[in-house]
């Protein structure tokens, strides 16, 4: 476009030496064949966009591309024609991809009770490559209520705060109980536990993972635990690493439903019907997990349990 401005005032053979552009590739651009592939890419793009435009809505904003991709069937995707970058560059130029937050996490930390505090999921193993002693973290469980995860989140809507107190099995990443209090308390620790054991009478064996936290150290927690002959299991502390699949849930949640959103609630009721509603209707059950192909959590869950009976 700028040497056909120019022309007039200069020779072509100048005008392509100073844009270091090839006779051909101007000629290309002026011709009809790059109009045609040009208009055909964007009927392409616009084919793209039309397919993922839903998903984008349904999901509330909240997929990234591979999840964007994933929520395609695999003859679907393969009669649309493009690779993935193509999609991704797509997505993205459109603004048809989730947008990251930031997360932050409530500190629940106050003492030590002096009882050990063992990592039931840590082991230590030397390194011939680095010389040295690696801890490796074993967070891949073969079966569902063989591990589970627990940890506490805050949320603030103006100057009142509300907590998140859920149980994760680190099988599948679904939320197997929670609760949800305007206050950090121990009842509200055994509300969730309550819940959960409603669910499942036999938890014989069960691993259960958490930080330091005063709530987990307390004895009418381990007590309940023990009574069900189930091994409780702490983190290292000061060390998040350790529980990281709790926190990354909570990272997902906030980015997903609660991060940007603040202003979209008046109240904390509000905001914890919302969380409710994110939970139960759409991480449990739609929410697709890249790593459990292409299943929401209860889904694989479900599929699981099936196998086993």
């Amino acid at each position: 476009m700028v040497i056909e401005e120019l022309r007039h005032e200069f020779s072509l053979k100048v005008l392509l030496k100073v844009s270091e552009l090839s006779k051909s590739t101007y000629e290309y651009y002026k011709s009809d064949k790059h109009l045609k592939a040009t208009n055909k890419r964007q009927a392409k793009d616009n084919e793209i966009i039309a397919i993922f435009r839903p998903i984008y809505v349904e999901n509330k904003s909240r997929y990234g591309y591979r999840r964007m991709i994933l929520s395609l069937k695999d003859e679907e995707l393969k009669e649309l024609g493009v690779g993935r970058d193509r999609i991704r560059k797509v997505l993205s130029l459109n603004n048809l991809l989730g947008i990251q937050g930031r997360n932050h996490k409530y500190h629940s930390y106050k003492g030590d009770n002096g009882l050990a505090k063992v990592n039931l999921l840590l082991s230590k193993e030397y390194d011939k490559s680095k010389k040295k002693d690696v801890y490796i973290r074993h967070f891949n469980p073969s079966k569902p209520n063989e591990i589970w995860t627990t940890d506490v989140s805050e949320f603030r809507v103006g100057d009142k705060k509300l907590y998140l107190s859920p149980i994760m099995d680190m099988y599948d990443s679904s939320i197997i109980a929670y609760d949800i209090s305007y206050s950090p308390n121990l009842e509200q620790v055994h509300r969730m536990l309550n819940k959960a054991f409603n669910k499942y009478n036999n938890l014989e064996g069960l691993i259960f993972h958490s930080d330091q936290g005063w709530q987990y150290q307390h004895q009418s927690y381990i007590k309940a635990l023990s009574s069900r002959g189930i091994k409780q299991s702490f983190s290292r502390k000061g060390n998040c690493m350790d529980n990281s699949l709790m926190e990354n849930f909570f990272g997902i949640l906030k980015n997903e439903m609660y991060y940007g959103h603040e202003n979209e609630f008046k109240t904390v009721e509000e905001l914890k019907e919302a969380i409710i509603d994110y939970i139960d209707n759409y991480y449990n059950t739609k929410r697709i997990n890249i790593k459990r192909k292409g299943l929401s959590p209860l889904e694989y869950r479900h599929q699981s349990l099936s196998l086993v009976i």
